[in-house]
């Protein structure tokens, strides 16, 4: 339990239903942020700190202890509250999807110690726990077949256990992989990759990818936009079934 937070609550003479109210959000929610290792969004934390009273950082403490580069963690917010998540990558394995191996080789070649190499790798693995609690997210992923016919710097091994750990993901109950196969000529996919997140409240965010630093999205029109290219994208790729017996041949090929 976070005591820290229960005494707050006491001390402030609220109760979940009139702390939520005055957050914005459900009692339930309110909750769960009693729990240890539940962190509120940075919107709803900083605006119940200022209700209690209190320091946000004195109620959750772990908010410092956050691994993720400052950019990164607007949107693993969004992720970790998120009950769908609908996710296409061009390049790469989703990164909710990969192997440590797979993860550290992304990195290879950009300006980062050793040890940034390790938080950032930590960091994202870390993320893959909302894959597997009570509750998780119904992530659907589309992604190049390409993406699992490329060598990573020549490591046969590596492939091989990314590609088994995709199929093993893949037959997760909430888990949909899809596969855009190699045959598939100019799409709008080719403008590059993104994530759709539906949170609680029926709001939706996107985060948009590039060479330089991501961003995310919000907004009714530019949403649609991207619901727009999913489904056009989503078109293009093979059923579920089809997908796994694509991976499961791609890692049998990494032999």
């Amino acid at each position: 339990m976070n005591i820290v937070l229960r005494a707050a609550m006491v001390a402030a003479g609220e109760t979940a239903e009139s702390l939520a109210e005055k957050v914005g959000v459900d009692p339930k929610t309110v909750a769960r942020w009693v729990t240890p290792g539940r962190i509120p969004h940075a919107r709803h934390r900083s605006v119940a700190a200022e209700v209690l009273g209190q320091d946000v950082v004195d109620l959750w403490p772990d908010v410092l202890k956050r691994r993720e580069p400052v950019w990164l963690r607007e949107w693993v917010e969004w992720e970790r509250e998120a009950t769908a998540l609908r996710w296409f990558e061009l390049a790469w394995v989703p990164g909710l999807l990969q192997t440590e191996a797979y993860a550290r080789a992304t990195l290879t070649g950009e300006a980062l110690t050793p040890e940034e190499v390790d938080h950032l790798v930590a960091a994202r693995l870390g993320r893959q726990a909302i894959l597997r609690r009570d509750r998780p997210p119904l992530l659907t992923a589309v992604l190049e077949e390409a993406v699992l016919r490329r060598s990573a710097y020549g490591d046969r091994k590596l492939m091989r256990e990314q590609c088994e750990f995709l199929a093993e993901c893949a037959m997760l109950p909430t888990v949909q992989i899809h596969l855009v196969p190699v045959g598939v000529g100019m799409y709008p996919g080719l403008g590059g990759p993104f994530i759709i997140a539906e949170l609680p409240d029926g709001e939706r965010v996107a985060h948009v990818d590039s060479q330089a630093q991501a961003h995310v999205e919000r907004g009714p029109r530019n949403i649609a936009t991207f619901d727009r290219r999913w489904e056009l994208i989503r078109g293009e790729a093979l059923s579920r079934g089809q997908s796994l017996d694509l991976i499961k041949e791609a890692a049998s090929s990494w032999t």
